[in-house]
């Protein structure tokens, strides 16, 4: 485990740059922020990342109390990482950092990676309430917990239970979302983005379309 380096300077931002401010450690906070995870899993949704360097990492994060390791019971028998409390404590880092970067995101590269949960955070920004949301892209399926005050803030595939409401859209949208140039409601509007379901989340999108074609059509869509 590598000491701590310190900018040794008495100031809360430094601090906090202390302990988070290494190259891979927010990015690890942003994959368990979808809760336990296994190191061939987090170092498969980390490209670029070395074996040396993410274990290092880990380890670190681990001593500064954001992380801990455990034995899942058999038959999984591996071991997972997830976040402390107080690394739970980054979401809305993460979000206020999401949120200063989208407009440094720009088209995507032909070198860029893509992983569809990349954009929990941005959609979790764009949507109001509480309830369970699961969303489809052609690059695979993930969930939100929307306004969940403790627990993972999204999870991979399907939605465990049925949500409160179902999201079919893309990446470009996706994409335009996370770089401030649309809304969800905008998005849903012009009929870049599938809403289905009964749940408030739900009706609450659906009104953006009844807002710009009328009632009549926002209740069919309710119906379906």
């Amino acid at each position: 485990m590598s000491p701590r380096r310190s900018y040794d300077q008495y100031c809360s931002a430094a601090r906090a740059l202390d302990v988070v401010g290494d190259r891979w450690t927010l990015l690890i906070v942003r994959e368990l922020l979808a809760g336990p995870r296994r190191y061939t899993d987090l170092h498969a949704d980390l490209p670029g990342v070395s074996t040396d360097v993410l274990a290092s990492r880990l380890k670190d994060m681990e001593r500064d109390g954001l992380t801990t390791r455990r034995r899942l019971p058999p038959p999984g028998a591996a071991y997972v990482y997830e976040l402390t409390a107080r690394g739970s404590e980054l979401l809305p880092v993460l979000q206020a950092l999401g949120a200063w970067g989208g407009p440094e995101l720009g088209e995507r590269r032909p070198t860029d990676a893509v992983r569809a949960h990349w954009f929990a955070l941005p959609l979790l920004r764009s949507l109001e309430g509480e309830g369970l949301v699961e969303v489809r892209l052609e690059e695979g399926d993930f969930h939100l917990y929307v306004g969940a005050p403790t627990g993972p803030a999204y999870g991979d595939g399907p939605a465990p239970p049925e949500p409160d409401a179902r999201l079919v859209l893309d990446a470009e949208t996706c994409g335009e979302l996370a770089r401030g140039e649309s809304s969800l409601s905008d998005a849903v509007r012009d009929g870049r983005v599938e809403v289905t379901g009964d749940g408030p989340i739900a009706k609450v999108l659906r009104e953006a379309v009844g807002e710009r074609l009328g009632e009549p059509l926002a209740e069919s869509l309710g119906e379906s």
